[in-house]
């Protein structure tokens, strides 16, 4: 082997030797980088919001008419008229029926050809005694009447209110309001006082009847269910965070929240809850600044003290 040839393959195996080195080193320095950067979860935060919170209960309530007017005949007779339709609104006074009795019409005849100038028919008109909407109409032109049976009913105006069964248990939360909220199942709202509370309680369902008066422009018909909200408790200007943001123990006896204490590491935080309403809860302890971020996803599972990389929302 030529002194040349000695030089060249030194050479190779000392560049191989070197290469051999600093590869394991470069590995290992990647591999450590990407474990660090793997201990990161990602999440997304939030912050305390102050609201006002309501702790309610809804129950049902139905609408109809306390008081209804059944129109009767006032003679014996043959219907001759009617002056009204069901579902129609009717005022005091309005005519509703004729009614003429087979004794007048013979009667009227025979005065009739004797002195023309007579007028007489035999007929009566039976009119409406309060304001309302007619809910029945039990005769028609040409039937035969007795006096005193019933032609019609007119529901009265003034006695339209909603009736809500009330679980005696929850008293104390509505005895004491003079107003409520109704929601109707169209979406429209209304604000009712509470009237009267009957005294008589169901023995089979322990629910007491409580009058409700609304006042609507729009006629509303009868037997229409609508929601009551009754407000239990108010919270004003309440500190709050969405459901997602509270964490518990699988007794539920514990509660907690993750709080970012600087840009990469998250910690626990113990709370107590108050007042939930649909996505919001009521943080009573501790109290948190508006600054302070809270994580809402990706806190599930997370330790004491844990690396989070912050996510844009």
């Amino acid at each position: 082997m030529t002194r040349l040839s000695y030089i060249w393959i030194l050479t190779l195996t000392v560049l191989v030797s070197c290469h051999g080195k600093s590869d394991p080193e470069a590995a290992t320095s990647t591999d450590s980088t990407a474990e660090a950067e793997g201990t990161k979860t990602p999440v997304t935060i939030t912050n305390v919001i102050f609201s006002d919170l309501a702790d309610s209960i809804q129950l049902n309530a139905t609408s109809s008419f306390l008081q209804n007017s059944y129109v009767r005949s006032i003679a014996t007779g043959y219907v001759r008229s009617v002056t009204t339709r069901p579902g129609e609104f009717v005022g005091i006074g309005k005519p509703l029926f004729t009614i003429e009795t087979k004794e007048s019409t013979v009667i009227g005849n025979s005065i009739s050809k004797l002195d023309s100038s007579f007028k007489f028919s035999g007929v009566t008109t039976v009119r409406s005694s309060l304001a309302g909407y007619v809910t029945q109409l039990n005769h028609q032109v040409g039937d035969y009447v007795q006096d005193g049976e019933q032609l019609a009913v007119i529901s009265d105006r003034n006695s339209f209110v909603f009736l809500l069964n009330l679980p005696y248990e929850l008293r104390p939360y509505v005895l004491g309001k003079k107003k409520v909220d109704l929601v109707l199942p169209d979406g429209a709202r209304l604000t009712g006082a509470i009237s009267e509370v009957m005294p008589v309680v169901d023995s089979a369902t322990q629910t007491q009847p409580v009058v409700i008066k609304v006042s609507s422009s729009a006629p509303i018909p009868q037997n229409v269910v609508a929601k009551v909200i009754i407000i239990k408790s108010w919270r004003p200007h309440a500190q709050t965070l969405p459901k997602s943001a509270i964490l518990s123990d699988e007794a539920q006896t514990s509660f907690w929240v993750m709080k970012l204490i600087d840009s990469a590491t998250a910690v626990k935080v113990p709370i107590k809850k108050g007042l939930e309403q649909n996505n919001s809860i009521e943080i009573l302890d501790p109290v948190f600044s508006a600054n302070d971020q809270v994580l809402i996803t990706g806190n599930y599972g997370l330790s004491d003290t844990a690396k989070v990389a912050v996510e844009k929302q």
